[in-house]
């Protein structure tokens, strides 16, 4: 994704050639910046030889998932949805794991007929319903068992998960009892310890802290595992002042880290995977300009992208045709959804706009159209993937129709 000469292209299609064929607003993911993550990843953690389970959460399209599958990625999936997605897919289920506080019965039931490779509890509850479910079916059920280790990820609060305050995970005195417990059920199996501390994590140190915390643990409990997921969380560079996690400092400890434990390492990552691999291609519908701001309205909204609007997130919008010509004015990029909050980002450095002219959102590939709806009764975006520089339709837009 780059600028040829004035034109913003994705892979070698232009922004304005999409428009043209398709309208706006548009989804559109490149494979090639897919695949090279992915094998950047793979590269970086090469010596751990990890099981790599995309977090389904992070893009739900089904194309997408094939893709990634077919990089060798297994699947993190939270919900009966993303599982028969992740299955359907073609994910082999003994590279699926499956996490998330509140798994109903259904889904329990599901998971075990599906023989995916771990079920990762999060409860005392929750460890009693599945070994419940394993004894009506006389099955013997592989678990893991998260962990809260109370450690500030240094993250927005909203996407902070491993925080003694936030619902996700056992604590430590609970984790103990949990061991104990499974060591005497004929019908579940502990095989992972869990733990993931939160999402766009940019610094390691957090993950440092919580190697020391999990090794502590694992020692005192004195179990051997066979797996640590290590969750996933790694950030990437929103905007250009802000570097990513450094993978080979997160790869230097988790070394350290197996010298003690021997098992084999699992990550879930999603937004490492495809977070810059989209765009958002919106058009200008009308600027306005009132006596306190200047407002850049797009036809894409908050419905469509919804990460700036929950936690204030900040994405970087460019022209999607380079202009000679620098506007002096502050315009507040925002969407025609009737909320406040429906607004993208501030730039007081942005070339001289007109109505109609094309927009790109930048890195929306993670959370973006995972996270949209249909508030206000507007349909969702049409999905592309450009793949060895064809265009490939991968989700329709929604039609008005079958919305009412």
């Amino acid at each position: 994704m780059k600028y040829i000469g004035k034109s913003f292209l994705i892979e070698k299609v232009s922004a304005i050639k999409l428009s043209k064929k398709f309208g706006t607003p548009i989804y559109c993911y490149s494979y090639n910046k897919i695949k090279k993550n992915i094998l950047t990843f793979k590269k970086n953690f090469k010596s751990l030889k990890p099981l790599i389970c995309f977090a389904i959460k992070s893009n739900t399209n089904l194309q997408l998932i094939k893709e990634i599958k077919k990089l060798g990625c297994g699947a993190d999936v939270v919900s009966m949805g993303e599982l028969m997605k992740a299955i359907k897919a073609g994910i082999n289920p003994k590279k699926i794991v499956f996490s998330g506080v509140g798994k109903t019965t259904n889904e329990i039931i599901y998971a075990i007929n599906k023989k995916i490779l771990l079920i990762n509890a999060e409860s005392k509850s929750e460890i009693i319903e599945i070994e419940r479910i394993a004894k009506s079916k006389k099955k013997i059920v592989d678990i893991g068992i998260r962990l809260n280790p109370n450690i500030d990820p240094k993250t927005l609060s909203q996407i902070s998960t491993g925080k003694k305050t936030n619902k996700f995970g056992v604590e430590e005195k609970i984790f103990y009892e949990l061991v104990k417990y499974l060591k005497k059920s004929r019908y579940l199996k502990l095989k992972c310890m869990s733990v993931h501390i939160g999402s766009q994590i940019l610094n390691h140190q957090p993950y440092v802290k919580m190697l020391k915390i999990i090794n502590k643990i694992i020692k005192k409990s004195g179990h051997k595992f066979e797996f640590i997921d290590l969750g996933g969380g790694m950030g990437i560079s929103y905007e250009n002042k802000i570097k990513k996690l450094n993978y080979e400092k997160y790869n230097r400890e988790i070394s350290k880290f197996l010298k003690n434990n021997k098992s084999k390492i699992i990550f879930e990552p999603g937004r490492s995977i495809i977070g810059n691999a989209g765009v958002l291609i919106s058009k200008v519908t009308y600027i306005k300009q009132t006596k306190n701001k200047n407002f850049i309205i797009l036809d894409a909204g908050m419905n469509d992208l919804m990460r700036p609007a929950l936690y204030g997130a900040k994405h970087r919008i460019i022209p999607a045709i380079k202009k000679s010509g620098t506007s002096k004015k502050t315009y507040e990029f925002v969407g025609p959804i009737c909320e406040t909050t429906d607004s993208f980002l501030f730039l007081n450095k942005f070339q001289k706009i007109n109505e109609n002219d094309l927009i790109i959102i930048c890195d929306v590939g993670a959370y973006g159209m995972s996270l949209s709806s249909n508030y206000n009764v507007r349909p969702k975006p049409i999905e592309i993937l450009i793949k060895k520089s064809k265009i490939n339709i991968i989700k329709k837009r929604q039609k008005l129709i079958d919305l009412i």
